[in-house]
């Protein structure tokens, strides 16, 4: 695994919010999963523009250092890289997220990680990790079978059906995926995932080609901007809110999401907003096409 230079783990460290470097606890562990999920969102920017950014570690951990952010890939192979130059145990392991309506499956569409840290009474303790996913837990949840629940979210792991060892991650019945399934095998690479992502980011059938979306999420609610769609849930329910002009739409990605669009102009900004303008005037005009 790729191993930060001091530089690098002081940029990325200041990036999520996180004043000092400290030794590799469990109460540290906690701190920087809260700070990368409350910092950084899970995006398809990137792969909606039509120029996504490679998955490597040192790539990944660039994005986050330049002001950016992406996906599943990016986000944990960024955050891997950054526990395992801090000290900590972290492992790679191919995994699956099972959408609505789906089956669950190991398919390495994802990356699960899985951190080992020794407790009190000198054991060890296993903790699920993952920053990079749409619903992200906010902080790590004990590899253990059991239900945690985290601000409105709850958790449920359990074993896996679909691969021998393996564990599942149970999303909230309110969540935006039924849940994930992580293969228990220890990886050494990301190359087993490239081909996954070249398909995510460049074939007409992926899933995330066409759409904006930028999910994020704190310890008491979550948030969704699907094109000009925002969704907020929170301890009282969900309230949507219809986006309507572009300064709204880039107020709105800078003030909720902490995303400036750093890599892109003002010509591309302008580009952006007028593909998700026009897709968002064709879903309506379909929805009110299905009404009649």
């Amino acid at each position: 695994m790729y191993h930060m230079t001091k530089e690098e783990i002081k940029a990325y460290l200041r990036r999520i919010g996180i004043v000092e470097q400290q030794a590799p606890t469990k109460e540290y562990l906690f701190a920087l999963h809260q700070a990368h999920v409350r910092t950084l969102t899970w995006q398809t920017i990137d792969i909606f523009a039509g120029k996504p950014a490679a998955i490597g570690f040192k790539e990944s951990i660039q994005l986050i250092l330049n002001s950016r952010s992406g996906y599943c890939f990016h986000l944990n192979g960024a955050f891997s890289a950054l526990l395992h130059s801090l000290g900590y145990q972290v492992n790679l392991h191919r995994a699956g997220v099972q959408p609505l309506g789906a089956e669950p499956r190991v398919n390495s569409f994802h990356l699960g990680l899985s951190v080992n840290l020794v407790n009190d009474k000198e054991g060890e303790d296993r903790w699920i990790v993952d920053v990079g996913l749409g619903d992200m837990p906010y902080e790590p949840v004990p590899l253990q079978h059991g239900l945690y629940k985290q601000g409105h979210l709850s958790y449920k792991v359990m074993e896996s059906s679909v691969v021998t060892n393996g564990w599942r991650l149970e999303h909230d019945p309110l969540a935006s995926f039924v849940g994930v399934d992580i293969d228990a095998a220890v990886i050494g690479s990301l190359e087993s995932f490239k081909p996954k992502h070249d398909y995510y980011s460049r074939s007409p059938e992926s899933p995330w080609i066409n759409i904006f979306l930028v999910r994020q999420r704190d310890a008491g609610e979550s948030n969704e901007l699907r094109g000009c769609i925002w969704s907020r849930r929170h301890k009282d329910g969900l309230t949507k809110i219809e986006v309507g002009s572009k300064t709204q739409w880039l107020d709105l990605l800078g003030d909720v999401f902490k995303e400036h669009l750093v890599n892109y102009s003002s010509l591309e900004r302008d580009e952006l907003w007028k593909r998700v303008e026009s897709a968002h005037t064709e879903w309506k005009a379909s929805k009110l096409g299905a009404g009649k």
